[in-house]
């Protein structure tokens, strides 16, 4: 297992590196908005750190990519990439192995072709949703909504839910799952300095 998933891990650093690059940010300025050390932020883009959740999810919120983006999902060895399975029509791109921790995976859900039940089920664990393209219709004990591109559900799985995709078009979105409860912590926290320097970078009004 190790062996298999060496090459994936070892292409998220050179790619991290490559997005900040891209976006013109110091490591200085990345460790300000994620709240991650700037040796971390190195060793990490070096190699010298192996990846994990908790680090990746605030960095692909600053640098505004997908998760599975930076862990090789989309791209990469076809030989390397983790394939994904069905289950009562729904697919699932598992995008971490890690059994005794959080998992991650991209769930895809197929139009409608009739009347589906809204049922609701509940169990041990927490779930941390976030929609990447389509609408998703989550049901939440006696809450009833649908979440679009960009939004995000958080929530303790002991209470009644389900997920279902209203239509039209398919609903993809990402899913991290805590069986024991664990919860994904994000470490987006910019700090006054980079807030200050933010206000004065913006262009004056009228410009």
């Amino acid at each position: 297992m190790d062996d298999e998933l060496a090459p994936v891990l070892a292409s998220v650093g050179p790619r991290l590196r490559e997005l900040r690059r891209e976006r013109g940010v110091t490591l200085t300025r990345l460790s300000e908005a994620t709240g991650i050390s700037v040796s971390t932020l190195s060793r990490l883009e070096s190699g010298g750190r192996r990846p994990t959740l908790e680090l990746l999810l605030p960095l692909a919120k600053v640098h505004g990519v997908p998760l599975d983006e930076l862990v090789g999902a989309r791209t990469g060895d076809p030989r390397v990439r983790t394939p994904p399975f069905t289950r009562d029509g729904v697919e699932y791109l598992p995008l971490s192995r890690n059994p005794g921790g959080i998992q991650a995976f991209r769930i895809t859900i197929p139009p409608p072709k009739g009347y589906v039940e809204a049922e609701q089920r509940s169990h041990e664990g927490h779930d941390w949703v976030y929609v990447l393209e389509g609408r998703l219709r989550l049901l939440l004990g006696p809450h009833d909504m649908v979440l679009t591109a960009g939004e995000v559900a958080e929530f303790d799985t002991r209470i009644p839910h389900g997920f279902f995709n209203p239509g039209p078009g398919p609903v993809s979105y990402l899913g991290l799952f805590g069986p024991q409860g664990e919860r994904a912590h994000v470490r987006v926290r910019p700090t006054e300095s980079s807030r200050k320097r933010g206000e004065n970078e913006r262009e004056p009004e009228g410009r």
